[in-house]
C-alpha cells in the first residue's frame, strides 16, 4: 500500500494544472512564456491572473490530496511519502518529459495537509518576505528553509522530514533564481521576464 500511495502521488502531482488551464483558456502554450515554468509564478507573468490564482490552488492541492489519499491507503508514512512523490511529479511529469515546474505550491498543499499549523506558518512566511522584497522566488526559499524547522516545532520529526526532503527539492530546483538574485536581477512579483 505504500508503493501505491506513492504512485498515486506522483501521478497527482505529474497532472500540469497551468499548462492546462493557460491551453483552455487561450493563453497559449505557458512554456514558451517567461521562465518556461508550468507553475502559478509563470502563469501570472502570461498576464492572468484568474488563471495563475486557479493554478496556485490546483498545484496546491494536488499536494494535499496526495498526503490524505496516501495517509488513507498507508497511515501516516504513506501520506507523507505521497506528498513527497507530489512534489516530484510536480517537477518531473512524465507526461511532459520530466520538465515541469518548481514545486512551491505542491510543497504547500502537502505540508499544509500533512500538519496544518506547520503549512500556514511556512505560508506567513512567504507572505512576509514577499511582500517585502517583491520577489515570488525569495519568498519561496524563505518558506521553505523555514519549513523543516516549523515543522519540527509545530508537528514532530516526521513532519520535518518530510518538509526537510521537500525543502531540498524545491531549493535545487531555483538554482539559477539564487544566482539571479545573487546578482540583483530576479525579477519582482508582476513583472515580466
Amino acid at each position: 500500500m505504500t508503493a501505491a500511495a506513492i504512485a498515486l502521488g506522483y501521478l497527482l502531482g505529474s497532472i500540469p494544472f497551468g499548462l492546462l488551464l493557460t491551453r483552455f483558456a487561450g493563453a497559449g502554450d505557458i512554456r514558451a512564456i517567461g521562465s518556461g515554468n508550468i507553475g502559478a509564478t509563470n502563469v501570472l507573468r502570461a498576464g492572468r491572473r484568474d488563471l495563475a490564482a486557479a493554478t496556485l490552488l490546483l498545484d496546491g492541492g494536488k499536494g494535499g490530496v496526495a498526503v490524505l489519499l496516501g495517509a488513507a491507503l498507508a497511515g501516516l508514512d504513506g501520506g507523507l511519502l505521497a506528498g513527497i512523490a507530489a512534489v516530484v511529479g510536480h517537477m518531473f511529469p512524465v507526461w511532459l518529459g520530466f520538465r515541469g515546474g518548481k514545486g512551491v505550491a505542491t510543497s504547500f498543499g502537502a505540508l499544509i495537509a500533512a500538519s496544518w499549523p506547520a503549512g500556514l506558518a511556512a505560508g506567513a512566511v512567504w507572505l512576509v518576505v514577499a511582500r517585502v522584497t517583491r520577489i515570488s522566488s525569495a519568498a519561496a526559499l524563505a518558506a521553505m528553509v523555514a519549513a523543516p524547522f516549523l515543522g519540527w516545532a509545530l508537528a514532530g520529526e516526521d513532519v520535518a522530514v518530510m518538509a526537510l526532503v521537500v525543502a531540498a527539492l524545491v531549493v535545487s530546483a531555483h538554482r539559477q533564481n539564487i544566482r539571479r538574485l545573487l546578482a540583483g536581477t530576479e525579477p519582482r512579483i508582476g513583472a515580466g521576464r
